[in-house]
């Protein structure tokens, strides 16, 4: 049975995995807007590799803050975000037409369902490791944007990786201000 951490600790780790996440998806947002375009096979990798890594990011989290016993929304999360990178690749190999608009569909349910799910986490969260509202606020508006993936997919204007970039530029940003806020917790926490 795993113990579940103290909190000095939880926000310790907390802070340098919400460092990672954010260089994680600053670096893909880079991609997909440089290279994502004019080479399909690597934004094929790219849109396949976002859910991977967030089902791996949330299984790591989840091992460190507890176990996944004691983390089901990240523990769903994980299984979520696997099913999603199996979807998005086999959205990929589909007739041509129909590719990017079975992608947004599948990103669009995926964020809201991940989106639910973090807000869950981040709201268990707050009595351990505090400052996680940005994390709140991020869930959030990952649910929200599931709508909006969904409703593009089944509009007019051309889809292609870069649409779905600025989502996860949020993130990347939610992810920064949350470790920033939490390496303030933790240093003032550590002071008293």
């Amino acid at each position: 049975m795993t113990r579940q951490p103290h909190p000095a600790a939880s926000g310790a780790w907390l802070t340098r995995y919400y460092f990672l996440r954010a260089a994680v998806a600053a670096v893909w947002v880079a991609m997909a807007f440089l290279f994502g375009k004019d080479m399909p096979a690597l934004a094929a990798m790219l849109l396949v590799a976002y859910p991977a890594w967030d089902a791996a990011a949330n299984f790591t989290d989840a091992r460190h803050s507890g176990g996944l016993a004691r983390n089901p929304s990240q523990a769903f999360n994980v299984v979520v975000s696997i099913l999603t990178a199996i979807a998005v690749a086999v959205a990929l190999g589909r007739d041509q037409a129909q590719t990017m608009s079975g992608v947004f569909v599948v990103f669009g349910v995926w964020a809201g369902i991940a989106g639910t799910l973090q807000l869950a986490t981040a709201v268990r969260r707050w009595r351990v490791a505090g400052a996680q509202w940005a994390m709140i606020l991020s869930g959030a508006q990952s649910a929200l944007a599931g709508t909006f993936f969904v409703q593009r997919a089944f509009g007019t204007a051309p889809l292609n990786i870069t649409g779905i970039a600025p989502y996860a530029a949020f993130g990347a940003f939610y992810f920064l201000l949350s470790a920033i806020l939490l390496a303030v917790s933790v240093r003032r926490r550590a002071s008293t």
